[in-house]
């Protein structure tokens, strides 16, 4: 039995949890997939009473008995730093070497996509995003701070190790999923030595991998080219920082963040899986808060666990309540976060 550590955090988090963990216990009715769903309290309000975040302990608890974390949102006004997101998310993150965040940019109807004449055929990428190096392991400090002559360094840290698995893994779900081109991206004209890194282990993997194509582009080409031309894009990958920005980009055109699913992967490990929006605290406590997102991050924790085909059908759930209008706000329709989560739930049960 698969168990798996539900952590709703703040704000909206809480409340598209709920709907996914009621989607969750809806599509493995009656299938031979029984999850131990066990809720952890930690996020702000655990912080504020206790000042922990999480603990080391706690860390080895779910190295050793968990295989999944499905995570709200964390973020509360009431800690100004948001000290315990931090903790909590990226000590994940890193302490767990959840090496893959992977992020899925699949239009759902064309009425969600900025873009004028794409369909849903248009976009349809999968992007590898490097998750414990780059900019953000926090290697850095400043000199003179607060004064004029102040300066900030802020090291852009790049492994082989880390830069080869991450690349590898974009191939080996390209060859998986018959996906004929992989993309990696860089800033290797201004940022010659990590961008030479990046490069030179792109082609020494991608020789490994025939029948399908690799190519490597600037990052700002690769932005404005998924803004001209999504269709060509099938499977990209690259660093932590550019990956933070072109998923961001594609969560757009693709709909927005309501409809944007994310999974912290080391394979063979536990995953963390989370919606990638805020915790929205100005929309907490109103049933406003889309909890497709929520749902679709479910399904892709499914897929982890190893029932994609569980998954797929939580995917179209969404997709056929989409189609049909019966969607929050942020996509054009009148639902709360309850009424739409049950939504996905009665196509579930009508077969979707």
């Amino acid at each position: 039995m698969p168990k798996v550590a539900v952590v709703p955090g703040d704000g909206v988090g809480k409340e598209v949890t709920r709907e996914a963990v009621t989607a969750l216990r809806a599509v493995t009715a009656g299938t031979d997939l029984e999850l131990d769903l066990v809720e952890w309290p930690h996020g702000a309000d655990r912080y504020l009473e206790t000042g922990e975040a999480i603990t080391d302990a706690e860390f080895d608890d779910l190295r050793a008995n968990y295989q999944a974390i499905l995570l709200g949102a964390l973020g509360d006004a009431r800690v100004a730093g948001n000290e315990h997101a931090r903790q909590i998310l990226l000590g994940m993150r890193f302490k767990l070497d959840l090496y893959v965040n992977f992020r899925p940019v699949r239009l759902f109807h064309e009425s969600h996509t900025p873009l004028r004449d794409k369909g849903v055929d248009d976009v349809d990428m999968v992007i590898f995003r490097e998750n414990t190096e780059g900019v953000y392991v926090g290697m850095g400090g400043t000199f003179k701070q607060g004064t004029p002559d102040e300066v900030a360094i802020q090291e852009d840290v790049n492994t082989r190790k880390g830069v080869e698995r991450i690349i590898r893994a974009a191939f080996e779900w390209a060859r998986a999923n018959g996906k004929t081109r992989v993309t990696m991206s860089d800033k290797s004209n201004a940022m010659e030595f990590a961008g030479g890194l990046w490069r030179r282990v792109f082609k020494l993997v991608s020789a490994e991998y025939a029948g399908i194509e690799s190519e490597a582009l600037y990052v700002d080409m690769l932005a404005m080219d998924m803004v001209r031309r999504p269709e060509r894009y099938q499977v990209i990958v690259t660093g932590n920082l550019f990956g933070d920005i072109l998923s961001d980009l594609g969560s757009q055109l693709a709909g927005g963040l309501g409809l944007s699913p994310s999974g912290n992967i080391h394979p063979g490990r536990i995953g963390l899986f989370e919606p990638v929006h805020g915790s929205a605290p100005d929309l907490a406590g109103r049933d406003l808060a889309n909890p497709f997102a929520a749902i679709l991050t479910s399904g892709l924790m499914l897929e982890h666990l190893g029932r994609p085909d569980l998954g797929k059908r939580l995917e179209h759930a969404v997709r056929d309540c989409i189609v049909a209008g019966e969607t929050t706000a942020d996509l054009g329709g009148t639902l709360g976060t309850a009424a739409a989560g049950d939504a996905v739930v009665r196509r579930l049960a009508a077969g979707s």
